[in-house]
């Protein structure tokens, strides 16, 4: 996997481009932050539940999924993510974790110190606000990813993941719906929707056979956006990609 730790801010500012508008001084600030990069291999733990948490960190370059443990071992996954995303904005305020951050690729992450981040919201309060409404965001993904398990079926949980992952990496400029790569495994589809993994098999090749996905080993193309949307009960807005 080729470095990037030669502009570890490019996926970032892209982001934040599209939540607020910051000045040059504001991400001047930003690129200023002490950096620890490190790397990852896929289905590493980069942080643990209950861990004291000290630096903030950035996903630069990889795959990674937030989840959650129930007390028998079984995993729930609550968010993917994808390059830009920052994986533990909540330790700005809350110094122990409570869920876990694991890749689901090889990965490069940056480390930055709360401290260093806390000063720099306080002497630029425009990038605690860029970085408020990025916090917003995931709030407003678990929202739908709740009504997602909670209340579709099989088919459209599926259907679903699929669109969001697609638009994600569309907005962060890694694919778009008409082609591109699933890093996840069938496994981890699965404990982000609640279903098995020979499930998940059933309702790609159901998806397939219907003209809406086409399918070559992990790279997807969705053949019909707008039936795949609606298949879906696909609605953006809540992602934010436009704010």
């Amino acid at each position: 996997m080729a470095s990037s730790r030669a502009d570890p801010y490019r996926a970032l500012f892209h982001k934040l481009a599209m939540l607020n508008s910051l000045s040059a001084e504001e991400l001047d600030g930003i690129k200023s932050l002490p950096l620890r990069p490190q790397r990852f291999r896929a289905g590493a733990t980069i942080i643990s539940s209950g861990q004291l948490v000290s630096e903030c960190c950035l996903l630069v370059e990889g795959y990674a999924c937030r989840h959650k443990l129930a007390s028998d071992g079984g995993r729930q996954i609550v968010s993917f993510h994808v390059a830009g995303d920052i994986l533990d904005i909540q330790h700005l305020l809350f110094e122990k974790a409570d869920h876990n951050v694991q890749t689901i690729t090889d990965a490069e992450v940056v480390f930055f110190p709360m401290r260093d981040l806390r000063r720099l919201i306080e002497e630029r309060p425009e990038v605690g606000k860029a970085l408020w409404r990025d916090c917003l965001v995931d709030a407003s993904i678990f929202r739908e990813w709740v009504l997602n398990v909670g209340r579709r079926d099989a088919r459209m949980r599926i259907a679903h993941m699929l669109c969001e992952f697609a638009a994600k990496c569309e907005a962060a400029g890694l694919g778009s719906p008409a082609q591109f790569t699933l890093p996840m495994t069938q496994e981890d589809i699965g404990d982000a929707t609640g279903l098995t993994s020979v499930h998940v098999n059933r309702m790609l090749r159901q998806l397939a056979d219907e003209g809406l996905i086409a399918r070559a080993g992990r790279e997807i193309r969705i053949a019909d956006w707008p039936r795949m949307q609606e298949a879906a009960d696909f609605q953006p807005d809540y992602l934010h990609l436009a704010a």
